[in-house]
């Protein structure tokens, strides 16, 4: 009997993957209901999620169920995406409460997860309010408002955010790896307006951007630039990890401004980032080394897997062979969260992941 368990099913019958998935965490935890489980299902079964929550619920009576419709679902050592798939972990981690907005947990909580619609939840707001570590990701099944599907317990809705709160004894920790990695110098942000940046070190940011614009970096450029923001200003030299990284919106050819999908200060100090497949799988490995966990939560950016790595499974796998085969799960995410810096933020292009003890 084991304290965590997690299964996938790829068949595309809903009530069909949901019982293979249910049937085979009840055996690995013994018959023992879990104070938690997650249940994520790809476009394919999003319409039966209902279905699958009470299938769910009555055959492992879960303390918090919590789940989400996605683009793709992980399970363990496996990423199922274009096609069905239902991934299912469950695990007996302590004291855990529904999250429910404006409703104080019953406990003093460790950490929170929280799995969230983008188009009508205000994430950043909340996570500069929250006092605790949040964990987690932004469902991805829709590409409009009233399209995502997430659930807590019985009920199913296509807005806001359902969660959990972790309480006190409960072992959880998290590790953000970046999926793009700075190019070019750090530069302070010397005149700017809301999420348009004028000047960079005195200069314009298409100027500054042009001194970098060697053959390899020119290419990681074109399949999407962004714009990385220090977290720790105190720090004297800035790598991988130090950077909260946004989307580069656009740019004005004449005044070399540029526009970024985050609000940035005069003061702030940004370097240029780019999607690099090799980078994201050095730091994934590297953040995971010397890692032990008895089982994990991986919220993994949907523009990573095969369109970033060119293969299937990548994340999971590296998860898996780092940390020797937990029982996982998780979902590609439009937008990932967790603590980076001491301080929760939404990311972008990252896979955010909670490790449980």
């Amino acid at each position: 009997m084991s304290r965590f368990a997690a299964a996938v099913s790829e068949h595309p019958v809903t009530a069909t993957a949901v019982g293979e998935v249910a049937g085979e965490v009840l055996e690995r935890l013994g018959g023992e209901p879990p104070d938690l489980a997650l249940v994520f299902v790809t476009e394919a079964h999003a319409g039966a999620l209902e279905d699958a929550a009470t299938a769910v619920r009555a055959i492992l009576s879960p303390g918090v169920l919590l789940g989400c419709a996605a683009v793709a679902v992980v399970g363990p050592g496996v990423e199922v995406e274009e096609q069905p798939g239902v991934s299912l972990w469950a695990g007996q981690v302590g004291a855990v409460a529904p999250f429910v907005e404006g409703t104080p947990p019953p406990f003093e909580p460790v950490a929170l997860l929280l799995l969230a619609d983008p188009f009508t939840f205000d994430a950043e707001t909340f996570l500069g309010e929250v006092g605790v570590p949040v964990y987690g990701g932004m469902a991805s099944a829709a590409r409009g408002p009233g399209g995502n599907r997430l659930v807590l317990d019985e009920r199913v809705t296509t807005a806001g955010a359902v969660g959990a709160w972790l309480g006190p004894g409960v072992r959880v920790r998290s590790l953000v790896s970046q999926g793009c990695r700075p190019i070019g110098s750090p530069y302070v942000v010397t005149r700017a307006e809301r999420n348009v940046i004028y000047e960079l070190g005195g200069a314009p940011p298409m100027q500054r951007l042009r001194s970098m614009a060697t053959e390899e970096n020119l290419q990681a450029i074109n399949r999407g630039l962004h714009i990385g923001v220090v977290v720790d200003e105190r720090k004297a030299e800035f790598g991988p990890g130090d950077f909260l990284v946004r989307n580069v919106l656009g740019a004005d050819p004449e005044n070399g401004a540029v526009a970024v999908g985050d609000l940035v200060e005069v003061g702030r100090t940004v370097q240029f980032h780019v999607r690099d497949a090799d980078s994201a799988d050095e730091e994934l490995r590297r953040l995971l080394a010397g890692e032990d966990a008895s089982a994990a939560l991986l919220f993994t950016c949907n523009g990573r897997g095969r369109r970033l790595f060119g293969e299937p499974d990548h994340d999971a796998g590296v998860l898996a062979d780092a940390l020797d085969s937990p029982p996982v799960a998780g979902f590609f995410c439009a937008g990932e969260l967790g603590p980076i810096g001491g301080r929760n933020a939404l990311h972008g292009f990252t896979a955010s992941i909670a490790l449980f003890d």
